[in-house]
């Protein structure tokens, strides 16, 4: 059993009870730890063929130090991920401000979102674990009663599939993913993210203002280093650009085609040494590149995080989407009778 059954148990949660982890394992070795607060992804061991068992997943090891971090690592964020601006959007006319936790905007749901509940276990078995959750009406400000269940899948063939489900009785916008930061070379490797090599399919991007809010309008990744159709390190084009200067790197979204095969991969992650692959697999219209920019002084494992010790690969609708209903992408507002459904899956080769 990992030694995060007994390290993130050893105190309580915020709600004065311990927290509950589940394992995940598979045919070949592989081994996946969820917990029901915020229903996180804490681990991701592989078993490499030199022998070594390598942790991808960035994570804290005590739940002192997961309720310090602010810096979302592996949870479920909700009700809306990314941005809205200044906590404003309309709907039918009817105006809404939901809880403002940066900068003046609502960031993952704000100050208490998905992030920090205690999710119900619904289900679990060797190889999937369910969870759901009830968001009341007003919630953070959201309305509707909103019901959702989220279920990580570990397959044989080294997949964790994220399959995100909600209902609600009133409409509301709604965005789920999951917030965990990879370092392929190893979470406490100390290796720089920037050194992995990435592939994005995507032919836009969304440029946003100095704190990420859109400024409105999608713009070409021809040119620019935004460009990730051909496979780069991320070093590569960084801080070569504005947009990039103003985030201190990558946290921008990528418009996927929406004519696209959703079977195959949309982005595909190298470690520096080549040892490990990570494709992402999504029907979700868009991803959040985001360089781990701010991660500096974030409790590890073994001590801090550094700045660019991850990267996060967060498929969602783009930010501040309740605001630009022009943008080419399924709505973001869910609807009383309608079912919000979306998957995400990060296969692993090594």
């Amino acid at each position: 059993m990992h030694s995060l059954f007994r390290t993130m148990t050893a105190q309580p949660a915020l709600d004065g009870k311990p927290a509950q982890l589940i394992e995940l394992t598979n045919a070949t070795g592989v081994s996946v730890v969820l917990m029901d607060i915020g229903a996180t992804w804490l681990s991701c061991r592989l078993p490499l063929a030199c022998g070594e068992r390598r942790e991808v997943l960035l994570g804290v090891g005590t739940m002192a130090d997961f309720e310090r971090q602010a810096s979302y690592m592996g949870v479920t964020v909700g009700r809306y991920a990314n941005r809205i601006a200044k906590g404003n959007f309309s709907i039918s006319g009817h105006h809404y401000h939901v809880d403002t936790n940066q900068a003046g905007n609502c960031l993952h749901g704000g100050k208490s979102g998905f992030n920090k509940a205690r999710w119900q276990i619904e289900e679990q078995s060797a190889c999937h674990v369910l969870f759901s959750h009830r968001s009341s009406d007003g919630d953070q400000g959201f309305p509707g009663n909103l019901s959702l269940k989220v279920e990580y899948r570990l397959t044989d063939s080294g997949e964790v599939n994220i399959s995100y489900s909600a209902s609600t009785d009133k409409a509301t916008p709604v965005n789920l993913t999951n917030h965990g930061y990879f370092n392929l070379d190893g979470a406490e490797s100390k290796v720089d993210v920037r050194h992995h090599q990435l592939w994005i399919n995507a032919d836009e991007y969304l440029p946003c203002d100095s704190v990420g809010i859109p400024l409105g309008e999608l713009a070409s990744v021809d040119g620019n280093g935004f460009d990730f159709r051909n496979q780069k390190p991320l070093m590569k084009d960084f801080l070569g650009d504005q947009q990039q200067h103003q985030a201190k790197g990558y946290d921008h979204s990528f418009l996927f085609n929406s004519e696209r095969d959703r079977s195959q991969p949309i982005a595909q992650l190298i470690s520096q040494d080549k040892k490990v692959k990570m494709e992402v697999l999504t029907d979700k219209p868009a991803m959040q590149l985001y360089t781990g920019n701010w991660l500096a002084g974030t409790p590890s494992r073994e001590g801090e995080y550094s700045d660019y010790a991850g990267v996060a690969l967060e498929t969602q609708f783009l930010p501040d989407s309740p605001n630009h209903p022009e943008w080419p992408q399924p709505s973001c507002f869910l609807k009383p009778g309608d079912e919000y459904r979306y998957s995400t899956s990060y296969r692993f080769n090594f």
